[in-house]
């Protein structure tokens, strides 16, 4: 009997074991691949998530290191739109350069364009800080077995850019893939306009507004047109009350330089001020300020919180 149990132990763990295999090797609950973007044989998805508007920045030139000791890329593109991020686990035996090859070939049949290259050394010393800054990879990367392309396709319904980025790393010497593709979209505008009478009793409730329908674009500080209803209800707003001054305080999240961040909303605050007074609203009733990202009203950690935490605020500013 005794000569038995090691064989009955092997019937009921083995299928166990397997089952333990087979589950390491599934993809991520939820995953898929990118439509455009087949997955190399044998690969699985380690880490994937989605978002339906998200900024990126797309590295297009090696990244050295700046005076200030920060990763310093050569040259970037600022994205906006739907951004997804995969990783991918290679198969065992293959190499990170086989990976690669394969993907620029399954690019180039896609109809993608190659924007930027790199290999290795040619990346730059602080490459990888910047490729991956959710530090999907958990371990030692081989920086001497990584290839880099970012790329383009043309679609009728918005342009896609991708990064991909091949390496190997201690534990697993086995190649892994890591994929952040943006998909240009505009933004969905799902914010309600505030109409002239209820920023009128908030303001004499509480001193200050916080108005979400002035949209700017990405990175700069000019009005976008799907905001003109809400400039029209400000402007009526303070029409109806012309004895009242404000302040025009311009909010964004925490993403980016403090001092950049500072700037771009003292100029986003006075392409407000501009707006109003071309519909007739006196410049000296109207302060422009800069706040930058001092003053975040959600956490910059989420999607929503930095959207709400990018603002322009209307406060009464009260004059002895």
């Amino acid at each position: 009997m005794h000569s038995l149990r090691p064989l009955i132990a092997g019937l009921i763990f083995a299928p166990l074991f397997a089952l333990a295999a087979l589950a390491q090797d599934a993809d991520a609950p939820g995953s898929s691949d990118f439509p455009l973007i087949p997955r190399y044989e044998g690969a699985v998805i380690k880490f994937w998530e989605t978002s339906a508007y998200d900024a990126y920045t797309l590295l297009l030139g090696p990244v050295g290191l700046a005076t200030d000791g920060e990763p310093e890329p050569e040259k970037t593109l600022e994205l906006e739109g739907r951004f997804t991020e995969i990783l991918y686990r290679g198969p065992e035996k293959r190499s990170s350069l086989e990976v690669f090859r394969n993907y620029e070939a399954a690019l180039t049949k896609a109809g993608f364009e190659t924007l930027f290259t790199c290999s290795k050394k040619d990346c730059g010393p602080r490459f990888r800080q910047l490729i991956n800054p959710g530090a999907r990879f958990d371990g030692l990367l081989y920086d001497n077995e990584r290839h880099y392309i970012a790329a383009k396709i043309s679609r009728p319904e918005g342009d896609a850019y991708l990064a991909l980025y091949v390496t190997s790393f201690e534990p697993e010497n086995r190649p892994f893939v890591y994929m952040a593709i943006t998909e240009l979209a505009p933004m969905e505008d799902k914010m309600v306009v505030v109409e002239a009478s209820e920023i009128q009793e908030t303001m004499a409730r509480d001193g200050k507004i916080a108005i979400y329908g002035i949209l700017f674009d990405f990175d700069q500080a000019s009005i976008l047109p799907e905001s003109k209803a809400q400039i029209d209800q400000l402007a009526a707003m303070l029409a109806a009350e012309p004895a009242l001054s404000v302040l025009i305080v311009g909010h964004t999240d925490g993403q980016g330089a403090f001092d950049y961040n500072l700037s771009l909303s003292q100029r986003r605050a006075q392409s407000v001020v501009d707006a109003l007074a071309a519909l007739g609203i006196a410049s000296e009733r109207m302060t422009p300020a800069g706040a930058g990202m001092v003053a975040p009203v959600a956490t910059n950690r989420t999607d929503e919180g930095r959207a709400r935490n990018r603002r322009v605020e209307i406060v009464e500013l009260v004059r002895n």
